[in-house]
């Protein structure tokens, strides 16, 4: 009797507190170009310098530029004008024009050590932090590497073989081999003793398969900032080989060369060094700002925005 007047009675009504507005406005995320220049204002601006000063070494024939390398003693060590936008050198011949074919020796320098560099210390770093019986014996040579300094090194490899944009490249990456496979061997060395690296062990993984498959994706965004100041260092390692003659040869145009044959009227005519000077700085400065963006953006735990 008690059970069926509880099963009639009817339900009671159950009150509940009335729905709050957000405290905070939703966040739209800017999408576009526009948006990735507000998330990341430090790659944004390194990678628009970067992009210019490709552009200028490009179509450097297209921007009022004459014969770099063309002699013209009666016009020689002219100030800054209208007509010698950079002014002229001892030997007559166009700094602005010889600043902007610079560049090309400069980018391509740097951009190929970066390369290079970074596809060989990237293989010995894998191979050094994974198999550890070659790892004291890889690490050993790449210490006695890195004893010297990169720019003596470089310097002892070009008195070796005669001056040439190749050579230059070839020396200045080996000096920086050995701190890209000392960063990667670091990460490999982090990443071995992972879950997911001994399940691939104890799924019977050949250890090319496990290194190719599972250490080098997550190498790739640690070594990719690595090659931006790479190519940054390489690019000032050039100019100071070729300012001390053991670069580039003399009758090529670059920074280096430029400041070189500068040096002996900086006091009288300080344009000479200044301009590739300028250069020289705000492309580096551009390739260190593009290597910062990139480590917040790849690496969450840098990124100043969540």
């Amino acid at each position: 009797m008690s059970s069926a007047v509880l099963s009639s009675a009817p339900p009671q009504e159950v009150a509940a507190a009335p729905p709050m507005g957000d405290v905070l406005p939703p966040v739209k995320p800017k999408r576009g170009l526009i948006g990735f220049i507000r998330r990341n204002p430090t790659m944004a601006i390194g990678a628009f310098l970067l992009l210019l000063m490709v552009s200028i070494a490009v179509f450097a024939p297209l921007l009022w530029t004459v014969d770099p390398t063309a002699l013209a003693p009666a016009r020689r060590t002219r100030e800054p004008s209208a007509m010698y936008w950079f002014g002229t050198d001892m030997l007559g011949r166009d700094v602005y024009s010889r600043v902007l074919y610079g560049a090309r020796i400069s980018l391509i320098v740097g951009f190929s050590v970066a390369f290079f560099a970074s596809v060989i210390g990237l293989t010995i770093g894998l191979v050094s932090g994974y198999v550890r019986w070659a790892d004291s014996i890889i690490m050993r040579i790449m210490d006695g590497m890195m004893s010297i300094p990169s720019i003596l090194l470089a310097i002892a490899l070009m008195a070796l073989t005669r001056g040439s944009v190749q050579n230059v490249i070839l020396a200045i990456t080996i000096a920086e081999i050995p701190r890209v496979s000392r960063l990667v061997r670091g990460v490999v060395l982090s990443l071995r003793e992972q879950p997911y690296v001994d399940a691939a062990v104890a799924a019977g993984s050949r250890t090319p398969r496990i290194i190719l498959r599972h250490i080098l994706p997550n190498t790739l965004a640690p070594i990719t900032v690595q090659a931006t100041y790479v190519c940054g260092a390489a690019m000032i390692t050039e100019a100071i080989l070729s300012f001390i003659g053991a670069g580039t040869p003399p009758i090529i145009p670059s920074w280096g060369n430029i400041m070189a044959e500068g040096r002996a009227l900086w006091q009288v005519k300080p344009y000479i060094v200044f301009f590739p000077a300028v250069f020289l700085s705000i492309t580096v400065l551009a390739i260190n700002l593009l290597g910062d963006g990139l480590r917040d953006a790849l690496d969450p735990r840098m990124a100043k925005r969540v």
